[in-house]
């Protein structure tokens, strides 16, 4: 995979992850599979709309969805959040490293009276 089709996917990783409408669905789709009617339940908006949102977690390939009949069936590929946690990743150690260097800066300043 490309560094640019690794960025592409993880902007539609985050984008479809920063409505808040969208990460109560996957949080719902964590417990398993469930029809677009029951996704919807929840919401104080049309099975239109919840429709809408699946559509975008689809695109970004954090869900798949399954005709049966006249039923859409929904379900939770973790994959692209594995992706996303792998980039966050990246970045605990420079967070780590930042709290350290603070801890080490209070120890070091701690019982200093410069007032």
């Amino acid at each position: 995979m490309s560094v640019e089709s690794a960025n592409a996917n993880l902007d539609y990783t985050f984008a479809a992850l920063g409505d808040s409408t969208r990460r109560a669905i996957v949080t719902q789709l964590a417990d398993g599979e469930a029809a677009l009617s029951q996704l919807a339940e929840p919401f104080d908006m049309s099975l239109t709309a919840v429709s809408k949102h699946v559509r975008v977690l689809t695109k970004a390939g954090l869900v798949e969805v399954e005709k049966r009949g006249r039923t859409q069936f929904c379900r939770l590929r973790a994959a692209p959040m594995a992706e996303a946690a792998d980039w966050l990743q990246g970045y605990q150690r420079f967070w780590s490293e930042q709290f350290s260097a603070l801890a080490r800066h209070l120890e070091s300043t701690d019982g200093d009276d410069t007032a």
